[in-house]
């Protein structure tokens, strides 16, 4: 099956959500990620400004800005379709920009390197229990990881894991996956 069709069907699962759940499931899953020593000990956060059907990242964010750490988020060039994370220290930093997409203001935020980024918290829509994803289509984070070295993990809500995810040479896998349910240690197999 290709990618964009398995993309298309967990998006209609996700679309179908009740705000309620939608809620309840990403307050359970952002949780996990505050308490896991991963977010503990990272000093900078790097992720995006969520949009439904997404796990909602704006509480984390929110959580993050409360215990003293700081927050990255892509400013996407399309032309290259590459990413340059910048410092939000509000959401007054952001705008939205085409496809609707919330990004950093350029003249009130500031860049920040890769390296300088602990942990990155990747988006999806399906993903495989090694690690593996289909995102939404631009090839964005592939080419951003392929040189990162801190910490990756993803939010998902539980549907969308499990799911065999056809790979690419240049895919690059997240290390754990949180979902409301369980926290997958990916390659290994095993959850926390």
């Amino acid at each position: 099956m290709d990618k964009k069709l398995i993309r298309n069907r967990m998006l209609e699962v996700l679309n179908k959500m009740s705000v309620s759940e939608y809620e309840t499931l990403s307050k359970k899953i952002t949780d996990q990620v505050i308490a896991s020593e991963e977010f503990i000990a990272a000093q900078t956060i790097g992720l995006t400004i969520s949009r439904f059907p997404e796990v909602n990242t704006l509480p984390l964010i929110e959580a993050a800005w409360a215990m003293g750490k700081h927050v990255a988020v892509p400013k996407c060039i399309r032309a290259t379709r590459a990413m340059d994370f910048r410092l939000i220290t509000s959401f007054d930093n952001i705008e939205t920009v085409y496809m609707n997409l919330l990004e950093p203001i350029l003249s009130e935020t500031k860049a920040i390197k890769k390296n300088k980024i602990d942990i990155q918290i990747v988006p999806g829509v399906v993903y495989s229990n090694d690690g593996f994803r289909i995102g939404f289509g631009g090839g964005y984070y592939d080419r951003y990881l392929t040189e990162y070295t801190g910490d990756t993990i993803s939010m998902a809500f539980d549907c969308q894991v499990g799911s065999a995810v056809p790979t690419e040479n240049h895919d690059v896998p997240v290390e754990k996956i949180f979902t409301e349910k369980r926290r997958i240690i990916c390659g290994e197999g095993s959850e926390l």
